[in-house]
């Protein structure tokens, strides 16, 4: 037991996180909170609704609504205690369609939902690809036609724009489903075959000897004439109606692209990606598209849907790639410094007078020297500070002191409020 104990004593759990997912330390976590934020807000400006769902799923959903590789090689799947096959979530879609499906009758039509849940894929984490992340998922369920593809475009066309990109900095690049199919019925593609050669299009760009894969799938000949069908296919009617419809909504960097294919098997329409135009990040961001028969998987009728997905890991990215990140800015307002230990109550109940008033106060409990605590404050980034002491707290005057010009003006606590919202706009 003894030497048990000493090893207890030599080992420690290291600090380092799980392979693959991230810490978000306060100045992350701002950061975060600001892709969010500005995701919300545009998705709301839409009309868009919050909704949420638990990180765990039936397997099942996954083997019948995506594809049986995502379930047996990227997800997290495990059996519980009571024998049940369960997934962390990797991806929202499947999820949106059942809670759909499971209240179609109430639900009025069209609606339109939003949410940002963390999703997990167990993948090799590389750039911009990570085993943990979080996605904004946009949708509209109910409604058919150009109108309803061009909006969810917009959508995503807006964060980017309230993020602080120009149009120049990326484009939106759209194909349809329905060409696709279209050249495998021309070139007689079986219908098993399709689901494997649409997930192998859609990773192209990143497999070495594309039209040799390819051909291990099906023949030669129609390999060649799958690729020059799609090479020669520019763009539809329908697809210049989108662009149409987009430009009217204020959205001109629109590219037809039908190398853009979106690797799930449930899309039977429009589909995008959003591409990053910069020579050190150009690649596709985001994208998302129609599947109008996924809900009637459930047992009920067919419901037309459209939306997209936005992963917060290749967003950061972005705004790094073309200097728009914010300036941490942390939460707290005010820092109350405590100069004497008979001045901590009279601190506390300043503290809460002005929480009364939506002042966000920190209170220095740590009895450190004033020089010390002023430092601190500055290495926190708070903005104000005021030092309480027995003057302070006899007079019922305080000094105010900005910590990044130096100015400090003298108040009454019933006008500290009034003078720190002015000073931060």
């Amino acid at each position: 037991m003894s030497i048990i104990r000493e090893m207890s004593k030599r080992e420690k759990l290291s600090t380092e996180s799980y392979k693959g997912v991230r810490d978000f330390y306060p100045e992350d976590q701002f950061i975060q909170r600001y892709i969010f934020e500005h995701m919300e807000r545009v998705c709301e400006l839409f009309g868009y609704e919050e909704y949420s769902a638990s990180i765990l799923e039936p397997a099942e959903l996954y083997r019948s609504k995506t594809s049986e590789e995502i379930v047996n090689e990227q997800t997290y799947t495990f059996t519980d205690r009571g024998n049940r096959e369960v997934t962390l979530r990797p991806e929202m879609t499947p999820t949106f369609a059942r809670m759909v499906a499971a209240r179609a009758r109430e639900i009025p039509l069209p609606a339109r939902w939003y949410s940002i849940p963390n999703v997990f894929r167990y993948e090799r984490p590389q750039h911009g690809r990570l085993r943990e992340h979080w996605q904004l998922n946009a949708d509209i369920v109910g409604v058919e036609g150009v109108e309803a593809d061009a909006e969810v475009i917009a959508v995503a066309h807006g964060i980017m724009r309230s993020l602080g990109a120009d149009e120049r900095n990326f484009e939106i690049r759209v194909s349809d489903r329905r060409i696709l199919d279209s050249v495998y019925d021309s070139i007689e593609i079986a219908e098993e075959m399709r689901a494997e050669i649409t997930r192998l299009l859609d990773r192209r760009a990143k497999i070495e000897d594309f039209p040799g894969r390819l051909s291990a799938l099906i023949e030669r000949v129609k390999t060649d004439a799958l690729l020059d069908q799609l090479e020669r296919t520019t763009s539809t009617k329908y697809l210049e109606e989108l662009r149409q419809t987009l430009e009217h909504m204020g959205v001109r960097n629109m590219i037809v692209d039908t190398k853009i294919t979106r690797g799930f098997d449930y899309y039977t329409g429009m589909v995008f990606e959003v591409y990053d135009t910069d020579e050190n990040n150009r690649r596709s961001m985001f994208g998302g598209g129609r599947y109008d028969n996924l809900l009637s998987m459930f047992g009920g009728d067919s419901i037309p849907a459209v939306g997209f997905g936005m992963g917060d890991v290749t967003a950061r990215n972005f705004l790094e790639t073309h200097n728009l990140m914010p300036t941490y800015a942390p939460a707290t307002e005010l820092m109350i410094c405590v100069v004497e230990p008979l001045a901590g109550s009279h601190a506390v109940q300043l503290a809460q007078g002005l929480r009364r008033e939506d002042v966000t106060v920190a209170v220095n409990f740590s009895g450190k020297r004033i020089g010390d605590q002023i430092r601190n404050a500055d290495k926190m980034k708070i903005p104000f500070l005021i030092a309480v002491g027995a003057k302070e707290r006899d007079s019922g005057r305080y000094t105010i002191k900005n910590l990044a010009s130096g100015a400090e003006m003298t108040l009454p606590a019933d006008k500290i409020a009034e003078h720190l919202f002015s000073s931060l706009g």
